[in-house]
């Protein structure tokens, strides 16, 4: 993370607002949940590192989302369901993931900076901004936190639905994946609404 700070995000910290930054992760994944996280960083207790949850490591996005947790003034992880993502489409379920993400914040929060060109709903004021898993702290920590809680949760999956290679690719088309796919079918956890599963489905 640079010392780059977005002119909204100064003007908030100048004028005493509280906001937090909100990211999701999982949009392009062929399964499981997509998921959120909005956090409210403390001004007091700055944390080291952040960035962009995809330039890290995958052990440095592990400590951060610790550090993350235990230095933070509030903060809130929340998901759409496969089911959710089916039926609303992607973009309107990353939305909703955002919105219950930050509706689960329990400290004060008046302002909402969040990652990309489109606000969820919410009664918070919000501003969007492009690439703001670059730019600004509290979206960086938000990506750390969407990030390795779904990255935690394919895990778990993976040991549920073995053959698929969950663990290794984390629910996106790779070659190895869509193999699987061939060879086993879709699982309870893909999402029918994508197109690779969506063809499968229709051969059947």
């Amino acid at each position: 993370m640079t010392d780059v700070q977005t002119d909204i995000e100064r003007q908030l910290l100048e004028q005493g607002v509280p906001y937090c930054g909100v990211d999701e992760a999982g949009a392009g994944p062929l399964c499981g949940d997509v998921v959120a996280a909005a956090v409210i960083l403390d001004p007091a207790n700055p944390i080291e590192g952040l960035n962009d949850s995809k330039k890290l490591t995958e052990k440095k996005r592990e400590r951060l989302f610790d550090e993350i947790r235990e230095k933070a003034i509030d903060y809130c992880i929340a998901r759409a369901t496969v089911e959710e993502i089916d039926q609303l489409n992607i973009l309107n379920a990353r939305m909703l993931a955002m919105s219950r993400a930050i509706d689960g914040l329990q400290k004060p929060c008046q302002h909402a900076l969040i990652d990309g060109n489109k606000a969820p709903e919410t009664v918070l004021d919000c501003t969007t901004i492009i690439k703001g898993d670059s730019l600004v702290a509290a979206i960086s920590a938000a990506s750390v936190l969407a990030k390795v809680q779904r990255d935690r949760e394919m895990l778990v999956l993976d040991e549920e639905y073995p053959g698929y290679g969950f663990a290794k690719h984390k629910g996106y088309g790779t070659a190895v994946h869509m193999e699987a796919l061939q060879r086993l079918g879709p699982s309870p956890v893909h999402r029918r609404s994508y197109a690779p599963v969506k063809a499968l489905l229709s051969d059947d």
